[in-house]
């Protein structure tokens, strides 16, 4: 297949003509999804090549008992999986008597799949010849409707083109659907109900242990030339789990008659009885009617752009990766529920498991703050408070005491679900992130309210943790964190990884910091929280202990903080002396060859340096970025953007721009060769934040925006726009010139807040009224 068969577009993605071996990647690229749900881009129609069939539910997961390491203590039980759920969207079609089946026609021509990012709806038109001689025209449109996020539509439209024909619309639910990577091959729902009435369909399936109920439906209309025929199905059949009605319509040559199917899912988490919800669902987008629903959807799309959307001059596939980006980050998660999180594929594959990484923590929330209002933001600070029981219980089941807080590497419900050891127990640096994002909200928002709140709790729960977690050499006279696995996953059980022992003492010295603040702005708070995690001024001191004493690994002869303890001990071969046969190394070479060798999967240090960049120096970051670069392989979708951020710190501006390219069109160039199993969701923000916070040089210092604004030689011009506390700046930047201009409050309540805004560009301040352009 090959990488590059989507088309360059400024505002959709597109493949033309009809290949059998991209079918599984296209179905995650033109993924489509609401929040709420979504689903894989398969095909209506029965399709007998290679495909992976999925549809999936935010927040609807299975505990699926994991095949290895449960016998060990601590070990997590079971691998949540992201549940396959019921299929909506399936209509078989026989056109004079034959299936309609892309693998099985005798011509198929003029195929070809649009995904409108703009209006954020689906298109696939295509002609073919059956085996029969029927030739016929088809076009598809799909889309997810933000509005009722419960409800997806189709219509499906054919032409008969050379003869007069018979089509028989099969229309069918189907919960008799299977995970691509279950353990021990289970299936996970249950049916319970099957029912249909006239035009309507339901099946209720409850998952096996989770005990979720949902209830899919469909309502279908017939139409030809436009003009509803009002038939009731001829056929019902039936079974435990599958429902499926029969359309027969004969169709003139050169008539258009077209399916319109309603469908979606009623979930046990928002409905007491979710048929008579899926029931008010049909009602509700029949009410509207199909053509009002698709205009309801562009103007819910055009308002989401407006906020989040960045322009590009003069680089067609730069502009289609970032808003490629920006779009499938929309699908996934829009903010409106402090339950929901966004998983690494999002809707668009089963890998991974699990709706929440450390991703969320260190990559998404600055877009989700800056493009969203900031509730999105605390909503998903909210999340991991709620899940702060949980965290404690998963650092108890390791040992450790006295409510210390370790967050899960991957979870649903806050409780550990990953299985590979050297992740579950040693990647411990995702606390680090999880209290790093508190701090970042309060940089961001200026709103410390959600510290004495909620966030102080969370990051005693933390620092109680790495107290505990740091041990004291004797040997070094210093405290040592042992037995670790970076973000860097290609050193696993390491001793001191710079970024992780770094991270820990920030986390108790913020940490201190607030419990001081609280104490004196908010005594009530104080006083109720130091009660309830029963603190002491003691146990305080023996955190800054630690804090002060903390080890870092480092280099004299190099002048660097190393990765970890042993990594000068490796053969240092740089990554351009690598042969090319051998990348990827995590597909080509054995794991215990990787451990050995000095190749970085993603940043560490790096990493460290981007989180406290203020902390360091400018010419500290030159010296560790040239110096652990070349040894950087890239093979995590999280890499890329942090190199391409520190690359224009640096001025580096042709390696930023590769690596924001690189990062961009990681799914839509397919570099990890693996689209087909789904989109690297999480990593997308990071391609956002290389633009704004790489190339823009946006930072946020003393509450004040500041921007050192740099143009990539390929381009002619760029802007995007920050929601920074209630004012919306935009800032667009050409290669002589940086604009900024205020668009005024955002704030529904008070349309006047609009003020005179502060930003520091080139470290120089300039005053940005409201509706007027500054130039620098």
């Amino acid at each position: 297949m090959n990488q590059d068969y989507i088309k360059p577009d400024n505002w959709s993605i597109i493949e033309d003509g009809f290949d059998a071996s991209s079918v599984k990647s296209s179905e995650s690229l033109f993924s489509i999804g609401n929040g709420a749900m979504g689903q894989r881009a398969n095909f209506e129609e029965t399709y007998t090549g290679h495909t992976f069939q999925g549809s999936y539910i935010a927040g609807i997961y299975y505990p699926d008992k994991t095949k290895v390491g449960w016998w060990k203590n601590g070990y997590p039980e079971y691998f949540a999986k992201v549940l396959n759920a019921p299929n909506w969207i399936g209509i078989d079609i026989s056109i004079n008597g034959e299936n309609l089946d892309l693998n099985a026609c005798a011509e198929v021509k003029s195929f070809r799949r649009e995904l409108n990012m703009k209006e954020g709806i689906y298109n696939r038109s295509f002609e073919a010849t059956l085996q029969n001689g029927t030739q016929i025209a088809v076009n598809v449109r799909r889309f997810l409707s933000l509005d009722l996020d419960e409800t997806g539509v189709i219509n499906y439209e054919i032409t008969p083109l050379n003869k007069d024909t018979k089509i028989v619309y099969k229309p069918y639910i189907d919960a008799g659907v299977t995970n691509e990577d279950a353990n021990w091959e289970e299936k996970f729902w249950e049916p319970l109900e099957v029912k249909h009435n006239h035009n309507e369909a339901f099946v209720t399936a409850r998952t096996f242990k989770t005990h979720f109920n949902v209830t899919t439906y469909m309502q279908n209309s017939i139409l030809v030339n436009g003009k509803n025929l009002n038939l009731a199905p001829e056929n019902v059949d039936a079974d435990s789990e599958k429902v499926q009605f029969s359309y027969e319509v004969n169709v003139a040559k050169g008539d258009k008659s077209s399916i319109q199917k309603i469908g979606g899912y009623t979930v046990s988490l928002n409905h007491d009885n979710t048929l008579a919800a899926a029931e008010n669902a049909i009602k509700a987008a029949l009410a509207i009617g199909y053509d009002a629903l698709e205009q309801k959807q562009i103007d819910a799309w055009a308002k989401i752009w407006e906020m989040s959307d960045i322009t590009i001059d003069g680089d067609v596939k730069a502009q289609q990766g970032i808003r490629f980006n920006i779009f499938q980050l929309n699908q996934t998660y829009l903010g409106k529920d402090s339950r929901l999180n966004i998983g690494p594929k999002g809707f668009t594959g089963e890998k991974y498991g699990g709706s929440t990484y450390w991703d969320t923590e260190a990559y998404c929330i600055p877009f989700y703050m800056a493009t969203k209002d900031q509730q999105v933001a605390r909503n998903l600070l909210t999340y991991r408070y709620n899940q702060l029981d949980k965290a404690i219980e998963n650092a108890k089941k390791l040992g450790f005491t006295n409510g210390a807080a370790l967050y899960p590497m991957v979870t649903m419900n806050g409780e550990e679900c990953h299985n590979e050891w050297e992740i579950t127990f040693e990647e411990i640096h995702r606390n680090g992130a999880i209290a790093f994002a508190i701090f970042n909200y309060h940089r961001f928002t200026g709103d410390y309210s959600y510290i004495p709140e909620k966030g102080l709790e969370v990051l005693i729960g933390i620092a109680r943790f790495w107290h505990q977690r740091a041990n004291f050499s004797t040997y070094r006279n210093q405290y040592v964190i042992l037995g670790v696995t970076g973000p860097n996953e290609y050193e696993n059980n390491v001793n001191n990884n710079f970024y992780t022992n770094y991270i820990a003492k920030w986390c108790l010295d913020y940490t201190l910091e607030q419990i001081e603040k609280v104490a004196i702005e908010f005594p009530s708070d104080h006083k109720r929280i130091t009660q309830k995690v029963d603190i002491t001024s003691a146990e305080l001191q023996l955190w800054k202990k630690v804090a002060d004493n903390m080890y870092f690994p480092f280099s004299e002869e190099h002048d660097v903080y190393l990765q970890q303890d042993g990594f000068l001990d490796k053969d240092l071969v740089k990554v351009a002396d690598l042969d090319k046969s051998q990348r990827p190394i995590n597909q080509k070479w054995s794991w215990d060859r990787i451990l050995r060798s000095p190749y970085i999967k993603q940043a560490d240090v790096l990493q460290g340096f981007y989180f406290f960049e203020d902390h360091f120096s400018t010419a500290q970051l030159q010296k560790h970025f040239d110096f652990y670069e070349p040894f950087t392989v890239h093979e995590s979708s999280l890499s890329p953007c942090v190199h391409s951020i520190q690359a224009a710190v640096l001025d580096k501006m042709d390696m930023a721009y590769t690596f924001y390219l690189r990062t961009s069109r990681l799914d839509l160039d397919d570099y990890n060769k693996e689209v087909e199993e789904g989109c690297h969701i999480t990593s997308m923000a990071g391609t956002w934040m290389s633009i704004v916070e790489g190339f823009g040089g946006m930072r946020v210092k003393n509450d004040t925006l500041h921007f050192t604004p740099r143009i990539p030689k390929e381009w002619k011009g760029y802007s995007f726009k920050i929601n920074f506390r209630n004012q919306i700046l935009k800032v667009s930047v050409h290669p002589n010139e940086t604009n900024f201009s205020l668009e005024g409050g955002k704030d529904p309540s008070n349309r006047e807040l609009a003020q005179q805004i502060t930003v520091f560009v080139n470290g120089k301040a300039i005053f940005v009224e409201p509706n007027s352009l500054v130039t620098v």
